[in-house]
């Protein structure tokens, strides 16, 4: 799945690149991170592909047994409540976290949140990634690691590790380790492009789900989505762009 992800949202970008769409600013959801890296220039498109490939890889032979499930609850009002073995996995909005680790653990959790009336969804994943459980698989990720050559960002990249610009730190194994354990900070780095006077945001990928977690004020353009005609939904995504100005 995390190669097919990367292809996919590596083709749309260099399309959207063919028909003269270019960013100001770079943010990757998860795996998307590496495809923002690659069409930064970070990474060439060989040695992303490896690390893509080696993560995925390594990941699968895991064992089974995690779950990732969405909650509608802020990061500093569930944070508290958590116990040791369920980290969160993604903080994708003010309002909206994912849950990540053991099954029974993070059912339970939710479970609890469930009846407080906050909405829950389990995700469809083989593993309770950007969690603890990952742990096992980081040794060989890092010596995957070793043979990539990284450069500098030719446009901006905001971390979801840190929900911050990033440059050189590309460059460096731990965080790409990091990358693999810690909460993905998607919501920070939308703040942060936010206060960078980002208006127009623009999902590359094939879920259509990212869009909507953008700022109220702001206009979200997916590329694809599920239950749509490709090429129509990419059509009308370039045209909606080209009425913002992009030419």
């Amino acid at each position: 799945t995390q190669p097919a992800l990367f292809a996919v949202e590596v083709s749309l970008f260099r399309l959207l690149e063919a028909w003269g769409v270019r960013p100001d600013f770079l943010l990757g959801h998860s795996i998307g991170e590496i495809a923002a890296a690659h069409v930064a220039g970070v990474l060439s498109l060989a040695d992303a592909a490896t690390l893509v490939t080696a993560r995925g890889r390594l990941m699968q032979a895991l064992p089974a047994g995690g779950v990732m499930i969405a909650v509608e609850a802020g990061e500093g009002e569930i944070a508290p409540t958590l116990p040791d073995d369920v980290a969160i996995g993604a903080v994708n909005g003010p309002g909206a976290v994912v849950l990540s680790g053991p099954a029974e653990a993070v059912t339970a959790v939710a479970a609890a949140w469930a009846e407080k009336g906050r909405k829950t969804s389990e995700l469809a994943t083989s593993h309770a990634f950007h969690s603890p459980l990952m742990a096992p698989m980081t040794a060989e990720f890092r010596a995957a690691l070793a043979g990539l050559t990284f450069g500098t960002p030719s446009i901006p990249v905001v971390s979801t590790v840190t929900g911050k610009p990033i440059g050189d730190e590309f460059a460096d194994p731990d965080y790409w380790i990091t990358h693999v354990l810690a909460t993905v900070r998607f919501a920070d780095g939308v703040a942060t492009l936010h206060e960078a006077g980002v208006t127009t945001y623009v999902e590359v990928g094939p879920g259509g789900r990212l869009a909507a977690l953008v700022p109220e004020e702001a206009v979200a353009v997916a590329t694809l989505r599920p239950e749509r005609p490709e090429p129509l939904t990419f059509a009308a995504a370039v045209a909606r762009l080209h009425t913002r100005g992009r030419e």
